[in-house]
């Protein structure tokens, strides 16, 4: 389960904000049971989009795990 301020990654695809299973995200806000607000950033930390998700929407990121990059819309 995250906390504030750790880094998480989608599980599913939210193609209304433009964003896909992988892509790297903040935890702005616990909602307590039901869920999180989720900061989306550009590398140069230009924000996408911050968007309220459900417990299994993310996941939190381990070691072993690499960053990979690809345009926005």
């Amino acid at each position: 389960m995250p906390h504030e301020l750790e880094v998480v990654a989608l599980t599913v695809d939210l193609p209304e904000y433009g964003l896909r299973a992988g892509d790297i995200g903040s935890v702005v806000l616990e909602h307590g049971s039901n869920g999180y607000e989720v900061e989306f950033t550009t590398i140069s930390g230009e924000t996408i989009a911050v968007v309220s998700l459900k417990e299994k929407d993310v996941r939190a990121i381990g070691p072993g795990e690499i960053a990979c990059t690809r345009r926005v819309a």
